[in-house]
């Protein structure tokens, strides 16, 4: 994996762990998973329906879902947030790979988001709409907007400044949701942080550049 260099701990296999992003469940990998092996950790708000928790929690409940490690531990979009707070409290934590963070300061407002996701929509592949939504309908209105309550105030480059593992920050150069300044702010925060930019992706990277995410990866 590129993601680290320190990818094994003598001859212990490194475990990929995938958190979807905002509303996304395991669908959101599954080109990705079919060139990486790797696991799905949903949760509230992120495949999951059902009252969402704080950080703290959820980053809780995605550490007890860990096998013994060492861990990949790969964030989405607003799950990068999780994956920032779980890393910087576990050491079998290996290394981080960031997709599309979310949430800049400056979108942090309805209607600022709102503007940003249908620029970043507009340049999203056609077909990956209708499996989108149908995650959506699944996680649920009321849990993706008790994720964004629960997650957008939060200090994302904060965190990062805990972690002393390699931070692999990785967006699209199309994507508004994570600005190239934002993005670079976050590699910057970490002490063995980078940017890595997809040429001409927007935010779903994932399902729209899986050969790249997965050269990233392993």
């Amino acid at each position: 994996m590129a993601a680290s260099s320190d990818r094994t701990s003598g001859q212990i296999p490194v475990q990929c762990v995938l958190v979807p992003g905002l509303g996304l469940d395991e669908r959101s990998s599954r080109r990705l998973r079919a060139r990486v092996p790797a696991t799905v950790v949903t949760l509230p708000g992120m495949g999951l329906a059902g009252p969402v928790p704080s950080l703290d929690e959820l980053a809780d409940r995605l550490l007890d879902r860990l096998g013994e490690g060492p861990v990949v531990l790969v964030g989405h979009s607003q799950s990068c947030q999780v994956v920032a707070v779980a890393a910087a409290r576990d050491a079998r934590v290996a290394a981080v790979v960031l997709l599309g963070p979310t949430t800049d300061p400056r979108l942090r407002s309805a209607w600022g988001l709102a503007r940003q996701w249908l620029r970043t929509a507009l340049a999203e592949p056609w077909w990956q709409m209708p499996l989108v939504l149908a995650q959506w309908w699944r996680t649920g209105p009321r849990a993706m907007a008790a994720l964004w309550r629960a997650a957008a105030p939060d200090d994302t480059d904060r965190r990062l400044r805990d972690i002393v593992v390699p931070v692999t920050v990785v967006r699209g150069t199309r994507d508004r949701l994570c600005p190239h300044d934002w993005a670079a702010r976050l590699a910057a925060a970490a002490p063995r942080g980078r940017l890595t930019e997809l040429p001409g992706a927007a935010h779903l990277t994932p399902m729209s550049r899986p050969d790249e995410v997965a050269a990233l990866l392993w």
